[in-house]
């Protein structure tokens, strides 16, 4: 890194202490830069690093609300407004343990420039609670979404900030805090996405993350020339973004063998298909959080506490969560021989191992271009809501289909012009940043 660089990352480490996640999120973007600092010195005098790296707000706030004993419970509420220069703030809910102001920032930070990649005009937010809704009734949820959605409507709205879901939030979570909004404001708009189809909803959003990601493998494939046909797929996780990947790699002819869970994984070596990714629905609605059900129902192997990226495949597709490809994970896919890591989570892979994948000169998107296709379909969604029409299931994801084919062209041709050919982080880093930088140099000073 260069002088200016290596001070911008130390100022972000100081100023937002003990948020490593974070951290790693904008070293990751900023080592990309040093040489669009260099042909364009503007962006440093305009000081657009430190100005991206700060959140434009940043709202946090108590969630009170009684369980089905009348016991009161109290949680806490976040959302990080992040950037708003391409659009109205756009970025998930998640209702988890695990959440705190520094995942939401560096998951806000993400945002910024997914959706920049994206070509659709939103911005990056992100948001959530620490409150976990596994073990809950439907009436405590709802207590606590009309709870949360009480003081988050203040700050939300259709031309400003558009929650979507994330972990632990789906359909049911998006329906009550929809309503709770509804009730407060007095108005019905497209001020969240993941809405149920009969209110709102855009067709195939559920999967949409999961097909954008082996659509954009595909591409990659293609610059092999090959494709996913008779390929050997690792998927890790069983929610939503890991259930549109199974189903859309058989579609094109991948077998996908493995899945994973907070209790480990399995290895069914006949492939994830037909009754069996019916199965997944049932996991996810379970509220278990495990797959070891999986491997009881269909007789398949169950590693308890690990992950599945010790078994030989062609493609790897971490679908979970952040950081769950180590370095020693990475030198273990190399080895087994897989030819591509295109990332359906955010931040799934650690910046150590993007080096172990960087120096075996195989195929690795990030997340920020990869799994686009969940906030893509969510503009498609705000779309639809504006114009009070929904488009049928073949036009929401032939668009998403378009939506990939082209942020995968823009990583490749943003790479190349910069000199890094083939290195979809530095080109998914760059174009993103561009276009957010250049932005804002048009707002002035904002």
């Amino acid at each position: 890194m260069n002088a200016y660089v290596e001070t911008v990352l130390a100022n972000v480490k100081a100023k937002n202490p003990n948020e490593p996640e974070f951290h790693q999120a904008v070293e990751e973007v900023l080592e990309s830069l040093e040489v669009v600092l260099e042909r364009h010195p503007e962006y440093q005098s305009m000081k657009i690093l430190e100005r991206m790296t700060e959140p434009e707000r940043v709202i946090m706030f108590r969630v009170p609300w009684m369980d089905d004993q009348g016991e009161i419970h109290i949680n806490r509420g976040f959302r990080i407004e992040m950037n708003s220069a391409i659009g109205p703030y756009k970025g998930g809910l998640r209702f988890h343990p695990s959440v705190t102001l520094g995942i939401l920032k560096f998951l806000a930070f993400e945002q910024v420039f997914k959706n920049a990649l994206t070509t659709l005009p939103m911005g990056g937010g992100k948001g959530g609670s620490d409150f976990n809704p596994k073990g809950k009734s439907d009436n405590e949820i709802m207590r606590f979404c009309q709870s949360f959605m009480t003081e988050l409507s203040r700050h939300i709205g259709p031309n400003t900030d558009v929650p979507a879901g994330d972990i632990g939030v789906g359909t049911r979570e998006i329906g009550f805090l929809y309503g709770q909004y509804k009730r407060i404001r007095n108005e019905s708009t497209g001020v969240l996405t993941g809405k149920g189809i009969n209110w709102g909803g855009s067709l195939i959003r559920p999967e949409a993350t999961g097909f954008g990601a082996v659509y954009f493998a595909n591409e990659m494939l293609k610059t092999k020339n090959t494709s996913f046909d008779e390929k050997t797929v690792l998927v890790s996780g069983f929610g939503n973004v890991a259930w549109g990947a199974v189903q859309k790699v058989n579609d094109l002819g991948g077998k996908v063998v493995t899945l994973s869970g907070p209790d480990g994984f399995i290895h069914d070596p006949e492939g994830v298909k037909g009754k069996k990714v019916d199965f997944m629905l049932k996991l996810r609605a379970s509220n278990k959080d495990a797959v070891e059900d999986y491997a009881k129902m269909f007789d398949v192997q169950f590693y308890a506490g690990k992950k599945p990226w010790g078994i030989k495949a062609d493609v790897a597709l971490p679908c979970a969560t952040e950081n769950e490809i180590y370095e020693h994970d990475a030198k273990e896919l190399v080895k087994n021989g897989c030819i591509c890591v295109c990332e359906g989570a955010n931040m799934p892979t650690t910046i150590e191992a993007y080096h172990v994948f960087n120096e075996a000169k195989i195929l690795y998107a990030p997340g920020k271009a990869s799994n686009a296709g969940g906030v893509a379909t969510s503009g498609l969604e705000m779309s639809q809501n504006s114009m009070r029409l929904p488009w049928p299931k073949e036009e929401v994801d032939k668009r998403l289909h378009e939506i990939m084919i082209r942020i995968h062209s823009t990583c490749l041709t943003t790479a190349e012009k910069f000199g890094t050919p083939g290195n979809y982080v530095n080109g998914a880093n760059i174009a993103g940043f561009l276009k957010v930088a250049d932005a804002m140099l048009d707002q002035g000073l904002v």
